[in-house]
């Protein structure tokens, strides 16, 4: 039952990303994916905040919204929790390696995928 909470919540904040994505913009910076990153990572920090010390709220509730919608919208807000966490833990040194090596790793995967896929389209 709990994958079908993730699954509707998914398939929300995926039809929600690509609503944003839908509007249009003339810059070369890539402005509705910073927004939607913004808004992902305040929606899961708003649902931990509000759900973290309450009584009586589902876990399907919390698996809809956190990991359905935001795992749609957005796993940046995952990438953005899971930080803060660290940071709140006073696990600065972890923290920072995570930090540099999530943006750092992710950058370079893009990277290779797009060199991996410009090299089997050859």
């Amino acid at each position: 039952m709990n994958f079908l909470f993730v699954a509707f919540g998914g398939a929300l904040g995926a039809v929600a990303r690509y609503a944003i994505s839908l509007i249009p913009v003339k810059t070369g910076f890539p402005i509705l994916t910073l927004i939607t990153n913004i808004v992902g990572a305040v929606l899961i920090g708003f649902i931990v905040g509000f759900t973290g010390n309450r009584d009586g709220i589902s876990d399907n509730v919390v698996l809809f919204w956190k990991t359905g919608v935001c795992g749609g919208f957005t796993t940046f807000s995952t990438f953005s929790l899971e930080a803060c966490n660290l940071f709140e833990n006073k696990q600065y040194t972890v923290g920072a390696i995570y930090v540099i090596l999530s943006f750092g790793c992710c950058v370079l995967g893009v990277l290779c995928g797009k060199k991996l896929a410009s090299l089997l389209i050859c």
